[in-house]
């Protein structure tokens, strides 16, 4: 069976407004709650567990208050027994059910959560890389973290309190106008101004502050973030003071916000209580004259005065509830504009960034497919592999970020199983702006990309990502073992294919060091191993992918020269004549005799190309900067453009 190629997923139309008018007019919360893709029954489940904790709550205080008043009547004891064991029942039902309750509610948000996230990173993975290359990392990490733990936080903290409180202050109004009509019109009036008035009251403080009080905590991220990955760029560039004062100003925002939102915070709490009183003050003025007039018993006298105390605890939480929705409406309008921006359509592309990998299916527009764009009926015929294997094509091709003027025009080039491509030249010439391109995480400026003959934009990513492998200079590595690491290039490596891989990649000695080899766990982003370490870590993982065509930035950086020209020469060496294509970006010219082809970039386009002894024949550029190599002790000799 061959991978299909090309995107079968139905192509958009790419009209004005199919994409955005549905998908985006609707309110990024909802959208977002969506994706969390909530089980009904486990909120109604939990719904119904809170009203009973609650219940028992306001039964307890009932009952109390009819045992205590009739008690003081001093009737036979067996008439007390059975509201005894109702006080008992109650109270010991009031903490099962809210423990049951935390349970079940707490199950939904992190499912949710959980759901969103991997959404989210597979719409990311799949969709438009620009959406995350142009978002400052500290940002992104914002986004994908404490953004989707508020978006999940809505259901436990503002979903699920405001629909406890209704169906409880419901039930405890019918309880209280059996007993006496018009004081179940009081405290309804009453818990309509503790659950809808106070909420309201703390969610317009909360827009004025809370809108700054994010901006802030991502500004907060993204400098701490930024001071602690890069604490000795920062120092060497003498930039670090500014960085702590851009932290400072950004913690100092926070609080001010902070404190702005406080005023109203505190009229809406105090609005609680108010109602409180007035409910209890309002049954006594009803309550003493429908008992003169016989109406009521004194011991339901009792029971209406004191019930009301009670019933307030499910409105309490209300305020908090109502900033919380206003938080994550906030956090979820971040999370879905990244998520739009991943799935906006290019200039003549035809799906929305690509479906679920290896899924073949059409992705409907954050999940529901009322929101999916407008769809065609001509869906293109999948595009199977040559016999041949797969091949990046490239014909008069520019490079370089949207929005900037390419960095390189006029590139030419083939890369196909069995074929060693190598591209050198001057620091910031564009050659990581390249790599990025051919592996169709940026679009290309001009002229064609080809992978199998199709456009690349027109490919699937899935099936893209099970040909092409790109290794950056800035790939992640995580705070795992060495196996976890090197299996996020393929989840079914195993111990003795680690090895092998690690040994290829010059770290044999390395491993051999280790305390728990392969199940060595790593510090956060290999801050415990060094530079040159954690680049051939790199490409150990690079050289565990099974797709055929490798793309791999500067795998020999930090490396001494001997060891540097080594690692690349055995990478180019493998690849010529073998079962994969491998283009390598390097500053280190002595060991490309060993690849079929290398390309000098200089001054916006391909200066020369050819076989290594071939440049240094008729490229004085080349043989210059190769002797100046070989006469600085092995070191690269490249001037910074």
């Amino acid at each position: 069976m061959t991978t299909p190629l090309r995107s079968e997923q139905p192509t958009v139309d790419a009209t004005p407004g199919t994409l955005t008018a549905r998908g985006r007019r609707r309110d990024p919360l909802w959208r977002a709650v969506a994706l969390l893709d909530v089980d009904r029954r486990r909120f109604a489940l939990s719904a119904l567990l809170g009203t009973l904790a609650l219940g028992c709550a306001v039964a307890l205080a009932a009952v109390s208050a009819w045992l205590i008043t009739r008690a003081a009547q001093m009737p036979p004891v067996l008439k007390l027994s059975v509201a005894t064991v109702g006080v008992r029942a109650f109270g010991i039902g009031r903490g099962v059910f809210r423990y049951l309750d935390r349970l079940v509610s707490h199950d939904v948000a992190l499912r949710g959560m959980t759901t969103l996230r991997t959404t989210l990173y597979t719409r990311l993975a799949t969709g438009r890389p620009e959406a995350t290359l142009a978002v400052r990392r500290g940002d992104l990490l914002a986004r994908v973290g404490a953004d989707v733990d508020a978006v999940g936080d809505v259901v436990v903290r503002g979903l699920l309190p405001a629909t406890v409180a209704l169906a409880l202050g419901v039930g405890t109004v019918v309880a209280m106008s059996a007993f006496l009509p018009v004081a179940g019109l009081i405290l309804a009036l009453c818990l309509v101004l503790a659950g809808v008035v106070a909420p309201w009251l703390a969610q317009r403080a909360a827009k004025a502050t809370e809108a700054r009080a994010a901006d802030a905590r991502a500004r907060m991220a993204s400098a701490a973030l930024g001071l602690l990955d890069d604490a000795g760029p920062l120092a060497v560039q003498g930039r670090t003071d500014s960085e702590l004062d851009r932290l400072r100003g950004a913690d100092a925002d926070l609080a001010d916000a902070t404190d702005a939102g406080a005023g109203p915070a505190a009229v809406a709490a105090a609005l609680g209580n108010v109602a409180v009183g007035i409910a209890v003050l309002g049954a006594l003025l009803t309550g003493i004259p429908a008992l003169a007039n016989g109406q009521i018993a004194a011991v339901e006298l009792a029971v209406i005065v004191l019930t009301p105390l009670a019933a307030f605890e499910a409105t309490s939480v209300l305020p908090a509830a109502a900033i919380q929705v206003h938080r994550s409406r906030s956090a979820a309008a971040r999370l879905m504009a990244l998520i739009d921006a991943a799935d906006e359509l290019e200039p003549g592309r035809g799906s929305v960034g690509g479906g679920a990998v290896g899924s073949g299916a059409a992705t409907p527009v954050d999940g529901h497919p009322a929101e999916s764009a407008a769809v065609t009926s001509d869906v293109p015929r999948p595009v199977d592999i040559p016999a041949c294997g797969p091949v990046i094509t490239a014909r008069d091709l520019a490079v370089g970020w949207p929005g900037r003027p390419p960095v390189l025009t006029g590139l030419d080039l083939e890369l196909r199983p069995g074929r060693a491509l190598t591209v050198v030249g001057p620091s910031g010439i564009g050659k990581t702006t390249l790599l990025l391109t051919l592996a169709g995480f940026l679009p290309s400026r001009g002229g064609d990309l080809l992978l199998d003959g199709v456009p690349i934009t027109d490919t699937d990513a899935g099936a893209r990502l099970a040909r092409l492998s790109l290794t950056t200079e800035d790939a992640h590595v995580f705070e795992t073992t060495v196996l976890e690491n090197l299996r996020v290039a393929r989840g079914d490596a195993t111990e003795g294919e680690a090895v092998q891989a690690l040994t290829s990649a010059g770290l044999g000695e390395w491993l051999a060091g280790l305390p728990d080899g392969v199940e060595t766990a790593l510090g956060s982003d290999a801050r415990s191993v060094s530079g040159g370490e954690r680049r051939r870590l790199l490409l150990a993982r690079a050289l565990l992918s099974p797709a055929p065509l490798l793309l791999i930035d500067e795998p020999a950086e930090h490396l001494d020269p001997g060891t540097a020209d080594r690692l690349v020469g055995d990478l180019l060496a493998r690849a010529t004549g073998g079962d994969r294509g491998v283009l390598v970006v390097t500053h280190r010219l002595a060991p490309l005799a060993a690849a079929d082809e290398v390309l000098l970039l200089d001054e916006g386009r391909v200066a020369a190309r050819g076989t290594h002894h071939h440049l240094l024949e008729t490229n004085a550029q080349y043989r210059e900067a190769h002797a100046a190599e070989l006469d600085e002790g092995g070191n690269d000799a490249w001037p910074t453009n």
